[in-house]
């Protein structure tokens, strides 16, 4: 082995391998600690709530809508509201089960903090919340849940990866 070498240039070899040894230590630590980082940045990045609805909304509920639909989405998933965007459609033509009744589509997407049982959570609040501001039933409500890769989210000129 290097280290085990004699004379002056086995001192020397020791000290490059401790050198070498200290700096792969720390890129080890310093790779930890940004991907600790990243982590705790990750829950903060942009979920999005979008409703699309048959149902019938006029102007200003539409807007107490889409306000109380981001503050409900923020407290359901755990970011803060700030990231949160809403998108409300209404009086699209729609059919659920063969019929025009009242019915509506929502898709949560988010970048973690959702999936498994998270999502009985925020589907129970999703389908109230539609329930008394739309007046659609639950059982005529469908939400597709979206966890997608950083890299395959866009924002500010860049991707969230």
């Amino acid at each position: 082995f290097a280290w085990r070498v004699k004379g002056e240039g086995g001192a020397r070899t020791r000290r490059r391998l401790q050198l070498r040894r200290l700096h792969l230590f720390r890129v080890a630590v310093f790779r930890a600690r940004r991907g600790k980082e990243r982590e705790r940045r990750a829950p903060t990045a942009m979920p999005t709530f979008k409703i699309t609805t048959n149902a019938s909304i006029d102007r200003v509920a539409r807007s107490d809508v889409v306000r109380e639909a981001s503050a409900l989405i923020s407290t359901l998933i755990g970011k803060p509201e700030s990231y949160v965007m809403v998108s409300l459609q209404s009086d699209v033509t729609m059919c659920f089960g063969g019929t025009e009744d009242p019915c509506a589509y929502c898709e949560v997407v988010s970048l973690g903090a959702i999936g498994g049982d998270k999502n009985k959570a925020i589907s129970a609040g999703v389908c109230t919340f539609i329930q008394q501001k739309l007046g659609v039933s639950p059982s005529r409500t469908y939400i597709l849940f979206v966890d997608p890769q950083r890299s395959d989210f866009g924002f500010n000129n860049s991707t969230f990866g």
